[in-house]
């Protein structure tokens, strides 16, 4: 295969990688943004909808789109609720300090990780796709008579990993939808500005915060729900959504959710590049030194506000 495709095939990988951390990484953000807390168990609860998604699926018998279309939907409200229950006996106990939410998020990241390895076991488990078709991607080549479109042998994908990317780019709008057109995200909205104020005119502030919190994880959950059929479930596969979540939340500014999304493209779409020219390795690094640059360029992030 020639170059431009076999770019082509990478970059398309890397879009499905940028979709599913675009929904991780915004959970990662509303939580900061709102809440002014740094969810060290983001990654955790990304692990938790893919394991859930599993169990769902295991016990649901007949076609793999039945089992899947439930796991889409309760395993997201699942781990939210969870999430909620956590806020509710740990975050608000501490009165959302800054550093001691910093500590007790690590301390829930290590409860789940080994409750999860307890129950769910050590094993990676795999999730049939609802529906996999493999269908030939066309090429644009350059000749004698100009442009010709062509098929290339090798340059496919299947419809799965098409869906991923469509179906994160329909959540992302229904969020955008909740955030500036309802009610609920202008409450939030005028949490996240002033709270203290927001809680002089009546909105209860906790439960805006426990709101938020659960809305983080389900998103981050549903970002597993969706990826999982293309990997496995796994107890330790949090950290890496973790670490490309923060790495994208600072590029595109700290409660900032178009930068964020912004950002979940560039890394995503790097990361799938990079990892399949040379290694996943080199791909971190150079998202890590993207966050060194940021921070000493412009520590506010590429969409964030300066303090004054």
């Amino acid at each position: 295969m020639e170059f431009g495709p076999y770019l082509f095939i990478a970059t398309l990988e890397g879009a499905i990688t940028a979709a599913v951390l675009a929904l991780t990484a915004v959970g990662l953000s509303i939580v900061f943004g709102i809440m002014r807390v740094v969810n060290v168990a983001h990654g955790e609860f990304f692990m938790l909808g893919a394991v859930i998604a599993w169990w769902i699926t295991s016990l649901i018998g007949g076609h793999p789109a039945l089992g899947f279309i439930v796991a889409l939907i309760v395993a997201p409200i699942l781990v939210g609720l969870l999430a909620i229950v956590c806020d509710h006996l740990v975050l608000r106990r501490i009165n959302y300090d800054p550093e001691r939410t910093i500590v007790a998020t690590i301390g829930l990241l290590y409860v789940i990780q080994q409750t999860t390895l307890m129950t769910f076991g050590p094993e990676a488990r795999p999730i049939e796709a609802p529906f996999n078709k493999r269908i030939a991607l066309p090429w644009f080549e350059y000749g004698e008579s100009g442009f010709a479109l062509t098929w290339p042998w090798g340059l496919s994908t299947t419809t799965y990993k098409l869906a991923v990317i469509g179906a994160a780019v329909f959540i992302l709008l229904l969020l955008w939808v909740l955030m500036t057109r309802t009610r609920l995200g202008l409450i939030m909205r005028a949490t996240q500005l002033d709270s203290e104020m927001a809680q002089a005119h009546a909105i209860p502030v906790n439960k805006v915060y426990a709101l938020v919190f659960g809305l983080g994880a389900g998103l981050a959950a549903l970002g597993a729900v969706l990826v999982v059929p293309i990997q496995q479930a796994h107890y330790l596969m949090g950290g890496d959504p973790l670490l490309l979540s923060f790495i994208v939340v600072i590029i595109g500014g700290l409660g900032s959710v178009p930068g964020t999304i912004l950002a979940a493209v560039l890394i995503g779409l790097s990361d799938g590049i990079i990892s399949v020219f040379f290694t996943p390795t080199l791909a971190k690094i150079i998202a890590t030194l993207a966050v060194a640059f940021v921070l000493v360029f412009r520590p506010q992030g590429l969409f964030g506000k300066a303090e004054q």
